[in-house]
Order: C-alpha cells, then sequence, then structure tokens
C-alpha cells in the first residue's frame, strides 16, 4: 500500500496547491495524508478532503525582533518530535512538502526517517523555509524556471491548479453573488489573511467604481463592514474562488503565487498589490514585477495607493483588458499537477536521482 504525507500551511498558498494534487495522487496512492498546524487555515481547507489529518507544533519567524523568536527553537523541536512520530505510523512512502514554517518539522524529521522527501517553492525568490528544506529534498520543484537555477536541486515544473476553478460558467456565478450582470465585475481579493491597506482604499474609492462596476469584496476574516450597505457592492469574509474568478471581469489583488498563477490560467486581467517589504520578505514585490515585465498585470505599489490612483487604474485595467488577455496567452505557464504528481509517485519508487 503506497502512502504519501502532504504538508504545508499558515496561508491558504501554501496549501490550496497541495488540495490541486490530490486528484491525481489518488490515481497511485492508495492513502493520502495530512500533516499541518494545529490552528491554520490548511486544517479547515483539508477537512473537505476527506483525508487523515495530523497536528503538529508549529513556529513562524517574526522578521522584526521580539522576545517571541527565543521561542522558534524549543517549539521547533517539538513539532520536529511530532512529526517523527506520526511518520512512524504512518510509514509513507514519500512526503511532498509545499514549504512554509509549517512543513519544515515535517521535512527535517523525514531525514532522521530515511523518507524522501519532494518539496516545491512557489515564489520566484526563495522562502527561508524552502532555504532549509532544500538540504532534506531530493528535489524542489519551481514555479519559475529562473528560481530552479539558483537552487543546486532545483527543477522548474510549474504549479498546481485547481480543476475546479474551470467548472463554473459566468451566469451562475453572477446568480450566486446576486448580481444582475448589467455592469462588468470588479473582483477584490487579499488573499486568505485579508488586507486591511486594499480594503479601505477601496471603500473610499466605492461610490466611484460603482459607478461602472458591481464590486465583489473578498476582504477577510473580521474585515466585513456592516455599515456598507450599496447596490452593486457585496462584501464577504471568505468566497468559493471558483465562483468569484468565474464572475469577475477584472480582479485586484495581492501577488500571492497561487492567486497570481490562478488569475493567469484564468486569465483575468488583473492589478496587483503586492505587500510590501515591510510584512514580508519581499516575495510578491517579485512576483509581481516579473509578470509586469512580461505584459501581464498590472502593479501599483502599497506605498502609492490612495482613492484616486487605486480608481483610475482599475478603469485603465478594464479599458485594456483584452490587450492584458493577450500577453497572458503568450505565456508559457501551465497546470503542472500532473507532472508534480508524477514526479512524487516516482520519488515513491526511488526512481528519482
Amino acid at each position: 500500500m503506497a502512502t504519501v504525507i502532504l504538508t504545508g500551511g499558515g496561508t491558504a498558498g501554501h496549501c490550496v496547491p497541495n488540495i490541486a494534487l490530490i486528484p491525481y495522487l489518488k490515481k497511485n496512492f492508495d492513502s493520502i495524508v495530512y500533516i499541518g498546524s494545529k490552528n491554520g487555515i490548511e486544517k479547515k481547507l483539508v477537512k473537505d478532503q476527506n483525508i487523515p489529518y495530523y497536528e503538529i507544533e508549529t513556529v513562524k519567524l517574526i522578521r522584526s525582533f521580539t522576545l517571541k523568536n527565543l521561542t522558534i527553537p524549543f517549539k521547533l523541536l517539538k513539532g520536529i518530535r511530532e512529526s517523527k512520530k506520526i511518520i512512524e505510523k504512518i510509514k509513507p512512502d514519500v512526503i511532498f512538502s509545499k514549504g512554509g514554517y509549517v512543513a519544515l518539522p515535517v521535512v527535517m524529521s523525514a531525514k532522521n526517517k530515511k523518507i524522501p522527501v519532494i518539496s516545491h517553492e512557489s515564489d520566484f525568490s526563495v522562502g527561508l523555509a524552502n532555504k532549509i528544506s532544500a538540504r532534506y529534498s531530493k528535489s524542489v520543484l519551481t514555479s519559475f524556471p529562473e528560481t530552479a537555477e539558483k537552487i543546486k536541486n532545483g527543477l522548474f515544473v510549474g504549479t498546481p491548479i485547481r480543476h475546479e476553478l474551470f467548472s463554473v460558467d459566468k451566469n451562475t456565478a453572477l446568480k450566486k453573488f446576486g448580481f444582475s450582470g448589467a455592469k462588468p465585475i470588479l473582483l477584490i481579493t487579499g488573499g486568505s489573511l485579508g488586507a486591511k491597506a486594499i480594503n479601505g482604499a477601496v471603500r473610499s474609492a466605492l461610490d466611484e467604481l460603482l459607478k461602472k462596476f458591481d464590486v465583489l469584496h473578498i476582504c477577510g476574516k473580521g474585515n466585513v463592514n456592516g455599515s456598507i450597505k450599496k447596490d452593486g457592492y457585496v462584501q464577504t469574509e471568505f468566497a468559493d474562488m471558483k465562483y468569484a474568478y468565474a464572475a469577475a471581469d477584472v480582479c485586484v489583488s495581492r501577488a500571492g503565487s497561487n492567486t497570481v498563477f490562478e488569475l493567469l490560467s484564468l486569465e483575468i486581467p488583473s492589478l496587483l498589490i503586492p505587500l510590501p517589504k515591510t510584512a514580508s520578505r519581499g516575495d510578491q514585490i517579485l512576483n509581481a514585477e516579473y509578470f509586469k515585465k512580461k505584459g501581464a498585470f498590472d502593479v501599483l505599489y502599497q506605498e502609492q495607493l490612495s482613492t484616486n490612483k487605486l480608481s483610475d487604474r482599475i478603469n485603465k485595467l478594464y479599458l485594456n483588458r483584452s490587450a492584458y488577455k493577450e500577453k497572458i496567452k503568450k505565456l508559457s505557464f501551465r497546470d503542472a499537477s500532473r507532472d508534480i504528481s508524477r514526479l512524487i509517485y516516482e520519488c515513491a519508487n526511488n526512481r528519482l536521482p
């Protein structure tokens, strides 16, 4: 009985690609198990997949100076011990890591148990967890060809995309959110954790935006403003993205790799507002700039964000939407779910060098 352990979490971007792989992995593995954090978003997302979920202690490095960072070694060691016990129980043939701090204890414990690991890096730049995980991995698969060149055991394959995103037609999506279809739909999304800066700018520009668009605003947990009730404006903490994408004519989004590749796959003209370096390692900025240079997306930096600039750039985006779609079509990026699943299976059977 072949078994694979999937791991990764903290944000949807470190979990959703794993979910995209599950239908393919089921063809070659009798058992699929997930290891994640106790309270991360991955726990909720995996629950719907009807596969076993195991919890471990996890810890995230806080980039600013804080005494909390002193607890990192202790929590990491606890996570490694817990991971070892799970691996001893499950006896997997291979582990696939989508990266992030949630996956690190699992990857580090795998070497001690002599379980082969394949990791995947979604972003243009390699995150700290994957820099460490690369030492324990047979291969580090990448979404960008340039990223693979920077890693000794890197291999460019692309990124997994959920097939369900292509399953909804526009009319069905419009009805789900109560839109008539009389106006184009502007989708606003700040990622799984929301984006207060974007939320604030959108609400300040709302009267101007509603002159041309109906607005679907996915604002993140706890960020719905119940005092705003306007025709054509729908706000929600979360949404089933296959419906949200299907409804959208244009989109304003953060620049997390998972979301960016979904927007590319669905050919949705988008304005990217990447997380600033003050709130991240700068990975979203590099993702956004990469595709801006290729003409696929427009980019507005958060430091430049204002009511007028946001409204102006969205209007220009919609006006030039056909040109953006043509640029997107010329890119060679595609869904890599099948190829990644095959490599995981080959690793389980000791076919990878």
